[in-house]
């Protein structure tokens, strides 16, 4: 395989992953509590021979860190009291069949065993462990700093955890994040929470659209570009263009 097939190769390779990381974050512009991911790029000249200028044909794109944007997002009201917003940087701890995961979509219910679940049926982590309602506890209330109570009064406390190092949480999908640190918790009954809302996605569905566009058509072009003629079919599928 030629060095100039092997260049056009990775910047391709490099923008395609961009574009399904920006498809992605798209398709989540409405998921709660959902973080952008990000990625950067530098440009890189091979080597060239002694006295020849650096061709076009010689540059390429690497696509040197993948990351998530932890900014923030809006806060949409709700009304519904089981919905809750963290207001700063902590995130809320539940259990997966692949063991404890991290979120910051606070959009939670009681499933039909009384249990306080995601909207994807996962059990969220309190002071207690997994919490069960009894019927004839009443209506369960959670309170800004995180306690869960009923009419029989103060049951448990979310548990809300941060991290030293954020940039060690590696995202799963549906707004879950596995660390290879551990948390550290918020102490029970200091959290900084927002009742009956949800935070957004800290997408701008315009600007990220736009930036799928460009990287589309960048993809394209590239595309055009090294697959002149008839290239393998091999060679396509691993640049994801098959």
């Amino acid at each position: 395989m030629g060095d100039k097939l092997m260049i056009g190769l990775s910047g391709l390779m490099a923008l395609r992953r961009h574009v399904d990381t920006l498809a992605n974050n798209v398709a989540n512009q409405t998921t709660s509590g959902f973080k952008a991911q990000r990625t950067q790029f530098r440009e890189y000249l091979t080597a060239a021979k002694e006295g020849e200028a650096p061709s076009y044909e010689k540059r390429s794109l690497v696509d040197t860190s993948h990351f998530t944007d932890f900014s923030t997002g809006g806060l949409r009201a709700t009304g519904n009291p089981l919905d809750v917003a963290i207001t700063d940087d902590a995130f809320f701890v539940v259990d997966t069949p692949a063991g404890r995961r991290y979120t910051r979509s606070g959009a939670f219910t009681l499933n039909d065993t009384g249990k306080l679940v995601t909207l994807d049926g996962l059990p969220v982590v309190t002071s207690t462990g997994q919490l069960v309602v009894q019927p004839r506890d009443g209506a369960v209330n959670i309170g800004s700093d995180g306690t869960v109570s009923t009419a029989k009064g103060r049951i448990a406390g979310l548990r809300l955890v941060t991290f030293a190092d954020r940039r060690q949480l590696q995202p799963e999908g549906s707004g879950l994040f596995s660390s290879v640190s551990s948390p550290v918790d918020v102490p029970s009954g200091k959290g900084r929470l927002a009742i009956g809302v949800l935070e957004t996605a800290n997408v701008n569905p315009a600007d990220e659209v736009s930036r799928l566009m460009a990287a589309t058509r960048a993809y394209d072009v590239m595309a055009n570009a090294v697959f002149k003629g008839d290239p393998p079919e091999e060679l396509r599928k691993l640049a994801g263009d098959s």
